[in-house]
């Protein structure tokens, strides 16, 4: 006969799945194993943090269309922020903070740009860190995605269709917009037309009372180092390329500004056997990157 066995029983670690975790992005309750919200497909490592730290972090989010490098700008953002201490200190919260980051630093080295952000959000990249400036006594504890711009456009076109986007919108405390200043000089409506868009619907959900949003935004005018004249008056550049979108922001924002941010020094185009001819970096010379998203913090109320 079989000898008896002892075995321990778990059935204590059913406890932990009657008390459901809510997402920190749309507050959908979650199983604390959940590695994604099952609502809004964000990161529970968000929730599970915040908990952790007893602080509820504040949310920003960089806005544009597909193609107008945001994922750019937030990499090289966070790789100039945590090599210059001494003008805005940030500390990455969890190791997937870090991905954004080193991927976009990693095709820069190559000589290229970042691959495009997939529609999916469980393929977004998330950051969550904690920021020390003058102006606060106490360090800011930021989340930013890195949202797909054709996924936005979705959620703006179709409402609900990206839940999590309404769901980030919502709860921003600070919004970074990204406007491509080489369509603009080339004469693009479209990209006046895409902007002012975008902003009609994030002020349709931050509005107040009386029309007027309260949200700080920089409005950034990426690819500024391949049109000289835009780093002279960002504001004056906007008014005269994009004039539906300047008056756009003189009325339904109250606080906004006008940078112009660009990360590679010189361009040029190369074939490739698969994707064919692209744009690629030939130096990496960082202009404007840290200022909009140094007064967007300062803007934010705590």
């Amino acid at each position: 006969m079989p000898k008896g066995v002892q075995v321990e029983l778990d059935s204590y670690r059913l406890t932990d799945y009657s008390v459901q975790i809510p997402c920190y992005i749309c507050s959908h309750g979650n199983m604390y194993a959940a590695e994604l919200c099952r609502n809004c497909l964000a990161p529970m490592s968000l929730a599970h943090q915040a908990h952790a730290q007893k602080i509820r972090p504040l949310m920003t989010a960089a806005l544009g269309a597909s193609g107008v490098g945001k994922t750019v700008y937030l990499g090289m953002l966070l790789d100039l922020l945590s090599r210059q201490p001494e003008r805005m200190n940030l500390v990455a919260r969890g190791a997937f903070s870090i991905t954004l980051q080193q991927n976009t630093v990693s095709a820069l080295s190559r000589c290229q740009f970042p691959g495009k952000t997939p529609n999916e959000p469980d393929r977004w990249n998330w950051v969550h860190c904690q920021i020390r400036t003058a102006q606060h006594r106490r360090p800011l504890e930021l989340i930013m995605p890195d949202m797909a711009g054709e996924s936005l456009f979705a959620e703006v076109d179709h409402p609900l269709s990206y839940k999590v986007i309404r769901s980030v919108l919502e709860k921003c405390s600070g919004v970074m917009v990204l406007i491509d200043a080489l369509k603009l000089q080339q004469g693009e409506v479209s990209e006046d037309f895409v902007s002012m868009k975008l902003l009609t619907f994030l002020s349709e959900l931050v509005a107040e009372k009386n029309g007027h949003a309260s949200l700080p935004v920089a409005l950034i005018l990426s690819k500024a180092d391949r049109c000289e004249e835009c780093f002279d008056d960002p504001a004056a550049f906007a008014r005269r390329h994009a004039p539906g979108l300047w008056q756009h922001c003189q009325q339904q924002f109250r606080h906004h500004r006008f940078f112009a941010s660009g990360v590679a020094g010189a361009c040029a185009y190369r074939w490739f056997p698969s994707e064919g001819r692209k744009c690629v970096p030939l130096r990496i010379e960082p202009r404007g990157v840290v200022e909009p998203f140094e007064w967007l913090v300062n803007q934010i109320k705590t």
